[in-house]
C-alpha cells in the first residue's frame, strides 16, 4: 500500500515530467493562431483579432499574444537561422510543429522582456501540450542552446558574413529577393539598412476620417496625433474596434500611405465629373474617395471582381454604385468616366510592418503573374477613361517591375496617354517622395506603408 502510493505521488510530482501539462492561455492561443498562419495561409490581422476577442484574456495578455504572434511572423527568418545552428537535424526537416513552438520561444529570448529561465520553461510546457514529452525535449534542448549565446554574440555571427545580400536577409529577416529588390531601388546599403529595420517596427493602427462623416480633428480628440500629410488620418491610442466612430463607419482604418494614394488621385481628378475605383475592395481607398467626391459634387463607381469584398464596399462608400466583375472587361459596361484609379493586386511588400507574413507567402515567381494582371488592368482603366480624363496606377510594392516599369511600359504599349506629375497634387510638406515624376513612399522615410503612385492623361 505504501509503495502504490508512493509510486502515485512521485508521477504527480509537480516536479515530474509526467505531470499533466499546463501552458498559459496566452502562449496556447499565440501557438494555435501562428499554426493558422504559417501553415495554412490565414492572415494574422484578420484572425488574431477574433481569436483574442473569443478569449478570456486579460487587455495585458492580449498585448502580450500579439506582440508574440507579430513580432514571431517578423523575425521568423532570423529565428529560424539561429535555430538551424544549434539543430542537429537540417532545420527544414524538423517537425513542423517544433519550429512553430521554437520560434515562439526564440522571439521571447531575445526581443521580449522575458526572462530566460521564464521564456524557456514557459515554451517547454507548451510543447508539452501541443506535441508530446518527446518533442518537448528537443524543444528543450533548442532553447537551452540557443539562449546559451546573448543576441549580441549571435550578432556578431551574422555580422561576419560576406554576402551583403545573405547578412541582411538574416539579419533583418527578410527573404533575400527583396533586400535584393530594396537595393535595386535605394542602391545604398545604409538606405536599405533603413528600410529593412523599418519594416520590423511594429505600426500604430492609424484612423482616417470620411469626409462628410466625421473629421481628423474627432480623431485627435480621441488621444490620436494627426497624421504628417493626409489631411483625414490620426494615430490610435485606442482598439480602433472600440471606438464609436468606426463602428457606426464614420471613420475607418487606413494606413497614411493609403490615405495619401487616395488624397492625391482625387486632388488630380477634381475637374472631372465622375470618378471610378477599378479595384475597390475591400473598400478603404472607395470610402475615402468616395467621401471626398460626395463632398465635391462629384459622382463616384466602385468595381470589385469579388462578390464578397463587394458587399465590404457597399457598407463603407459614401454614396454611389458598387458593380461587382473583373475589372479587366469593365469596357463592356459601356460607360466611360473622367477619373479611374486602379490600385492594382501586388506582392504588397510595401507594408511589411503591418503584415509580416506576406514576407515570407511571396517570391519572385509571384512577379510574373501579377505583372501580367497589372497591365491588364491598368489598360482596361485607360480604355475606361474619357479623353482628357485622368488615369491613377497605385500598388503597395516598391518592386521596380510592379512600378516604374509598369509606367515604362505603359507609355509604350498606349500611344493615347502621357505621364501626368504627381508633384502639383502632394501635400507641401511631403518631401522626398518623388520618382520619375511618380509618388513612392517609403516606410523609413515617411512613416508609412511604402505606396506607389502614377498619374496619366488620357490623349485621344
Amino acid at each position: 500500500m505504501g509503495r502504490a502510493s508512493n509510486r502515485a505521488s512521485i508521477l504527480t510530482s509537480p516536479g515530474s515530467s509526467f505531470r499533466k501539462p499546463r501552458p498559459d492561455a496566452s502562449r496556447l492561443l499565440a501557438f494555435e493562431v501562428l499554426t493558422q498562419v504559417d501553415r495554412h495561409e490565414a492572415y494574422a490581422n484578420l484572425i488574431l483579432p477574433k481569436a483574442l476577442g473569443e478569449s478570456c484574456l486579460e487587455p495585458r495578455d492580449k498585448g502580450f499574444v500579439t506582440e508574440l504572434v507579430y513580432g514571431t511572423l517578423r523575425m521568423l527568418g532570423r529565428h529560424d537561422w539561429m535555430l538551424s545552428q544549434v539543430s542537429q537535424r537540417p532545420w527544414e526537416s524538423v517537425d513542423v510543429g517544433i519550429v512553430d513552438v521554437a520560434r515562439l520561444g526564440v522571439h521571447q529570448l531575445f526581443e521580449m522582456r522575458v526572462p530566460t529561465h521564464a521564456a524557456v520553461s514557459a515554451t517547454v510546457e507548451l510543447a508539452r501540450k501541443v506535441l508530446g514529452e518527446s518533442k518537448a525535449t528537443y524543444v528543450n534542448a533548442l532553447l537551452r542552446k540557443v539562449s546559451a549565446r546573448p543576441l549580441e554574440e549571435w550578432m556578431v555571427f551574422i555580422d561576419e558574413i560576406s554576402d551583403p545580400i545573405e547578412r541582411l536577409s538574416i539579419k533583418y529577416s527578410h527573404p533575400e529577393w527583396i533586400v535584393s529588390a530594396y537595393f535595386d531601388l535605394l542602391k545604398e546599403e545604409p538606405e536599405v539598412i533603413k528600410a529593412l529595420a523599418a519594416n520590423n517596427v511594429p505600426a500604430s493602427p492609424t484612423l482616417v476620417a470620411w469626409p462628410g462623416r466625421s473629421t481628423q480633428e474627432e480623431l485627435v480628440a480621441l488621444g490620436g496625433r494627426a497624421t504628417a500629410y493626409s489631411p483625414f488620418g490620426a494615430t490610435s491610442v485606442e482598439i480602433p474596434s472600440e471606438i464609436d466612430l468606426i463602428r457606426k463607419r464614420a471613420a475607418g482604418i487606413q494606413d497614411e500611405g493609403s490615405q495619401l494614394v487616395a488624397y492625391v488621385f482625387s486632388q488630380a481628378a477634381q475637374n472631372q465629373q465622375n470618378w471610378l475605383d477599378l479595384c475597390a475592395g475591400p473598400g478603404g481607398k472607395a470610402a475615402l474617395i468616395s467621401s471626398i467626391a460626395l463632398q465635391n459634387g462629384k459622382e463616384f463607381t466602385a468595381n470589385e471582381i469579388s462578390p464578397a469584398r463587394a458587399r465590404l464596399v457597399e457598407q463603407v462608400i459614401a454614396g454611389g454604385e458598387v458593380w461587382v466583375g473583373d475589372g479587366r472587361t469593365i469596357v463592356e459596361r459601356g460607360v466611360s468616366f473622367g477619373a479611374v484609379i486602379a490600385d492594382v493586386p501586388c506582392t504588397g511588400i510595401g507594408a511589411l510592418r503591418r503584415r509580416p507574413e506576406v514576407r515570407w507567402r511571396r517570391s519572385p515567381s509571384d512577379l510574373s503573374g501579377l505583372t501580367k494582371l497589372q497591365s491588364e488592368l491598368l489598360d482596361s482603366a485607360i480604355a475606361a477613361t474619357k479623353v482628357g480624363g485622368i488615369i491613377g496606377y497605385a500598388t503597395c510594392s516598391p518592386h521596380l517591375a510592379e512600378t516604374k516599369v509598369q509606367v515604362s511600359s505603359a507609355l509604350k504599349r498606349n500611344s493615347n496617354i502621357r505621364q501626368v506629375s504627381v508633384e502639383p497634387f502632394l501635400p507641401e510638406n511631403l518631401k522626398d517622395a518623388m520618382v520619375n515624376g511618380s509618388m513612392q513612399l517609403w516606410t523609413h522615410k515617411h512613416g508609412t506603408d511604402a505606396m506607389f503612385l502614377t498619374l496619366f492623361e488620357r490623349t485621344s
